[in-house]
């Protein structure tokens, strides 16, 4: 595997078709859908026609979503992503899923360095940035720490349940 996407603890590498159960797991669980901009279950079938017409061409779809996995075995332990890919502004939208069994072991912030990495030596990139709820401190922690500015707070951005949140909107510049 490529040092530029591996370290001795982590790889993130393409999607596969045998990522379908673990996706269809994270994506229906609820309790992930209250970070996340979804509102209704997914399918297998949904996520199946997803892998398969997934390319990873970030300049085509705008998108790349890579699997975090450990080097080791090769266990899937979350995502990271591109989102809203930008290439006349070369900027992205950072997304990114640790889960829960594997949270608190620096997994998170090592996919950060690798995807950052990537991001500005190899596509280029000027930027990234992320929308984190105000609540989710320890998400915000995370991203502060690893350098990302706090530019802005978007006022109730996101409604969970029958009440809206704020929503602070980061930004890191290469």
């Amino acid at each position: 595997m490529s040092q530029l996407l591996s370290n001795e603890q982590i790889t993130l590498r393409a999607l596969e078709p045998t990522d379908l159960d673990t996706l269809y797991r994270w994506e229906n669980d609820t309790a992930l859908w209250a970070v996340s901009d979804t509102a209704a279950p997914y399918s297998r079938e949904t996520l199946w026609h997803y892998l398969e017409g997934y390319t990873g061409d970030i300049y085509a779809q705008r998108q790349l979503r890579l699997m975090i996995t450990l080097s080791a075995d090769g266990t899937p332990v979350g995502t990271i992503d591109f989102l809203n890919f930008d290439p006349l502004n070369n900027r992205a939208e950072l997304g990114l899923f640790i889960d829960g069994n594997y949270r608190g072991q620096g997994l998170g912030r090592q996919a950060l360095d690798l995807l950052t990495a990537y991001a500005r030596d190899h596509i280029g990139l000027r930027q990234l940035y992320v929308f984190i709820a105000l609540d989710n401190e320890v998400c915000l922690k995370l991203f502060e720490d690893y350098g990302y500015s706090r530019v802005g707070v978007l006022k109730s951005w996101v409604k969970r349940g029958s009440t809206y949140r704020d929503v602070a909107l980061l930004q890191m510049l290469f």
